[in-house]
């Protein structure tokens, strides 16, 4: 039986999960957490093979948390399951240490065999993904400029470009106003981008503006 723990911080989508992966018949879910605090606590107080984990959850989320799950039980599988289709953050995520990543669009039975293909010690990624992150590996490769920021710039910029304040950002992220605008400043520099405007532009051309959950 493969033991899983669902990690999303909207309550009604956890027992969706639930209810799809038990139904399996060779899996079941051990654990479930609302929150990156959660996440730390089932991943220390619980023996399981496969973490599924949304991207966008309070306090400590995305690329941060991947990592700190990862650098914590290095063998333990994570699968990705978010809202968001930009390839940015499917390459972010497996550049952290995800082992899969599927948007919550993806029908019921293509994350059952996903989940199975992880647990075994597979990868999932798609054929989009799988090419930037070849391009990305090559020297030289000219890279959009919303692609060189760090996870953090870009955590930031994704939010700023989905209507969140400064000052709300430092609450999701729990971090002070002023580190979120050092972040925004040195991203908007590194992007050469001039003002707010400038850069909602720039999200909505590249697809990384779509709206967020509350």
């Amino acid at each position: 039986m493969i033991k899983i723990v669902v990690a999303d911080d909207h309550a009604i989508v956890r027992e969706g999960l639930k209810h799809i992966i038990t139904s399996s018949g060779d899996m079941t879910v051990v654990g479930e957490a609302a929150d990156g605090a959660e996440v730390m606590q089932q991943v220390r107080g619980l023996d399981f093979e496969v973490l599924v984990l949304d991207l966008s959850m309070p306090g400590r989320s995305g690329m941060e948390l991947i990592k700190l799950v990862h650098n914590e039980k290095p063998r333990l599988r994570i699968l990705v399951l978010s809202m968001h289709q930009e390839l940015q953050y499917a390459v972010r995520a497996i550049k952290s240490g995800a082992s899969g990543y599927l948007t919550k669009e993806s029908p019921p039975l293509q994350l059952l065999q996903v989940l199975r293909k992880i647990a075994a010690g597979g990868a999932f990624i798609s054929a989009d993904v799988a090419e930037q992150l070849a391009l990305g590996s090559m020297r030289g490769g000219v890279s959009a400029p919303h692609e060189r920021l760090s996870d953090r710039e870009f955590e930031v910029f994704r939010l700023i470009a989905g209507g969140v304040s400064v000052s709300d950002i430092a609450v999701r992220l729990n971090l002070s106003a002023k580190t979120i605008s050092t972040h925004k400043a040195n991203l908007m520099q590194k992007m050469e981008l001039h003002n707010q405007s400038e850069l909602i532009r720039y999200a909505i051309k590249h697809g990384v503006a779509e709206p967020l959950e509350p």
